[in-house]
């Protein structure tokens, strides 16, 4: 694993950066070198010294890590750990902590011995600190230092939680995070003010004294900065580009993750490639967002300078690959998202029959759909076809304590105003009003409180699918086994979950499913709901189920982030009128609104973030010469 270029592909790459379809795919092969090393050093009768990770990006390493325990005998006997951060000030029971995490994820689960296994403690006095920062150091030398180290990277760089600016030659201390870090693992809290702002870390001097360095990065928001460690110049501006001073070093990332790198963003600039259709739209595309140039007025000196004379020398003059890329684009605007019926327009993104279509819109959580999709949505119902909405979680960890407190006391207030004698509700009603009144902090809400929250969120669902016009048939609450964990982590996908989907899809038989492809979502729901719906589809399409022959699958975003305008293959204009309707569609989700949980590093509600983004996409659409419109909603197709 020393640091070469192993083609000309990775020419601008400072480091190897090796790249898997999948997490899964990568997270699987980091903990292949994991257990090698583990077995090379237990056959030598030395330890292994592992510098480890917490945060979403290992947990897929760790469960396989456990896996390798259980079924192939991988031992931890002689594995000796040091975690490179936690968060201060932090009790270790509580389950933000990551000592909690790494016996959640790995240690209680395999044969390793609890005194060789050390993180820095969060819950010291603040006097005793910096002694407690050097032994640690001194307990990592005593070790022989540490064999490989395993990195996540932050949206801003930060490797640890060494945040920009931390010099080149730190040791393990006390720092003060930063606030877009702070943002990015909010979904750990209830909220913001709840994220720790300190942390103790181990420090980049330290991080680049062990003997190797592997990295991972999973989902299309860690592609900037991987690009930038990856590719730019070492700064410490960019803690993650110091490891370019590493002789061996790895990233590992997912296709998404490595979606900035040269080769995949611009591979005319790192080789020759073959120019399809695709290519040549995103090559031009971006030209001319980077030009600031309609995509006609584009010069053969634009395409020279900006590295894609090659492409004139196999297609010809710009005017001919400007017309090309342009109808590509134009032919993606479409006020039909289901087809134009009795049209023949050859170039559709959506057939014209059959119709109407039976339609299932998949909503990981009981908003998204109104969210992302809202003006589709509407459109789809307003043009005939049998539209249904598949709420495929609860969501019920997203509503706060003090809004069920308002629902509670709005039931209690019914029945008494009502002279409503409900012996059996109101001990409920009492019961949890009790739990909330003595609730401790990050304490884990009862079965009956979940309840609630989830039947909160189900009204307001109700209420928006009945805003839009469906029939009371036409909404389905899947409530998926796998969200039902009572705490913000999850449950992977399971069988049950799949079933569930499966049920629905062959009670329905779609012509047209949309799904939620906003894979930022920071804690992962719509990742999992993507994966079973997925998995779902092709157990149908395994079985011969027929059904499926005539039906499209679309990818939507939206509450996260929005399609890279090259990529859309669908775009639903919105007139002015539509986007304050979408709006007051959003606005009956009471719960989330004024106060949302679990925001991610956006701390702007949800309505606010899905006009910007829909009105971008429309203002990026008229940039490039075509139609302007008030505002558009993006798709891709999934091809299964």
């Amino acid at each position: 694993m020393k640091n070469q270029t192993n083609s000309i592909s990775d020419s601008f790459e400072r480091f190897p950066v090796n790249v898997f379809p999948t997490p899964e795919a990568g997270a699987k092969w980091v903990a292949i070198q994991v257990a090698a090393l583990i077995r090379l050093k237990e056959t030598k009768g030395e330890k292994c010294v592992l510098g480890l990770a917490t945060g979403h990006t290992p947990k897929l390493l760790y469960a396989e890590l456990v896996r390798l325990h259980r079924e192939e005998g991988l031992s931890f006997k002689h594995v000796i750990v040091f975690n490179l951060d936690e968060y201060y000030p932090i009790a270790k029971e509580a389950i933000q902590s990551y000592y909690s995490f790494m016996n959640l994820h790995l240690f209680s689960h395999v044969d390793i011995n609890a005194a060789n296994c050390h993180i820095p403690d969060g819950a010291a006095e603040k006097f005793s600190i910096k002694n407690s920062c050097q032994a640690y150091e001194e307990q990592i030398e005593l070790a022989g230092g540490i064999d490989l180290q395993v990195l996540g990277i932050g949206n801003n760089g930060h490797i640890g939680f060494n945040e920009p600016g931390s010099a080149m030659q730190s040791k393990t201390r006390l720092i003060t995070l930063d606030n877009s870090t702070r943002l990015a693992n909010a979904y750990e809290f209830s909220n913001i003010s709840q994220v720790p702002r300190l942390a103790i870390t181990m420090g980049i001097g330290t991080i680049l004294k062990a003997k190797q360095i592997i990295l991972m990065a999973w989902g299309s928001h860690k592609a900037p900065v991987v690009q930038l460690s990856a590719e730019g110049a070492i700064t410490e501006l960019v803690p993650a580009s110091l490891l370019q001073l590493h002789d061996n070093v790895l990233f590992v990332t997912d296709e998404l993750a490595a979606t900035e790198l040269t080769r995949n963003k611009s591979p005319w600039l790192a080789g020759e490639c073959e120019w399809t259709p695709e290519l040549i739209k995103k090559a031009v595309v971006n030209m001319a967002m980077k030009l600031d140039k309609p995509i006609l007025s584009l010069t053969n000196s634009d395409y020279n300078n900006f590295g894609l004379s090659d492409l004139l020398v196999e297609k010809g003059d710009a005017y001919d690959i400007n017309l090309q890329t342009f109808y590509l684009m134009r032919d993606t605007i479409t006020g039909w998202p289901g087809g134009k019926p009795g049209a023949v327009i050859p170039n559709h993104p959506e057939r014209s029959s059959p119709y109407p279509k039976r339609c299932i819109i998949f909503s990981p959580h009981p908003d998204d759909d109104i969210i992302s999709m809202g003006g589709t949505l509407q459109r789809l119902h307003d043009q005939g076809h049998e539209v249904h909405v598949a709420y495929q979680t609860s969501g019920n960890i997203a509503v706060t304590d003090e809004f069920v407190t308002r629902f509670l006391d709005f039931a209690v207030g019914f029945e008494d105003m009502f002279g409503i004698d409900g012996e059996k509700s109101k001990k409920i009603l009492e019961h949890a009003a009790d739990f909330l009144s003595s609730k401790k902090q990050h304490a884990m809400d009862t079965a009956e409180i979940r309840a609630i929250k989830g039947l909160i969120r189900r009204c307001e669902a109700r209420a928006t699918c009945r805003y839009v016009g469906l029939p009371d048939n036409r909404w389905h609450f899947l409530n998926l086994p796998f969200y039902e964990t009572g705490v913000i982590e999850k449950d992977p996908m399971s069988e049950a979950d799949i079933d569930i989907v499966i049920e629905l899809l062959r009670s329905i038989q779609p012509q047209q499913l949309f799904c939620a492809g906003d894979l930022a979502d920071p804690h992962g729901t719509h990742k999992v709901c993507l994966d079973v719906i997925f998995e779902a589809v092709k157990r149908c399409k395994k079985a011969g189920d027929k059904w499926l022959d005539d039906c499209l699958v679309w990818l939507y975003k939206g509450a996260w982030q929005e399609w890279d305008i090259s990529e859309i293959e669908m775009a639903i204009p919105m007139s002015p009128d539509q986007v304050i309707k979408k709006r007051h569609g959003i606005f009956i989700h009471q719960s989330q609104k004024d106060m949302v949980p679990f925001q991610g590093s956006d701390n702007r509600e949800f309505w606010q973030r899905a006009e910007e983004r829909n009105a971008n996409t429309a203002n990026t659409y008229a940039k490039l010469g075509l139609t302007q419109y008030a505002a558009m909603e993006a798709f891709v197709r999934w091809k299964f």
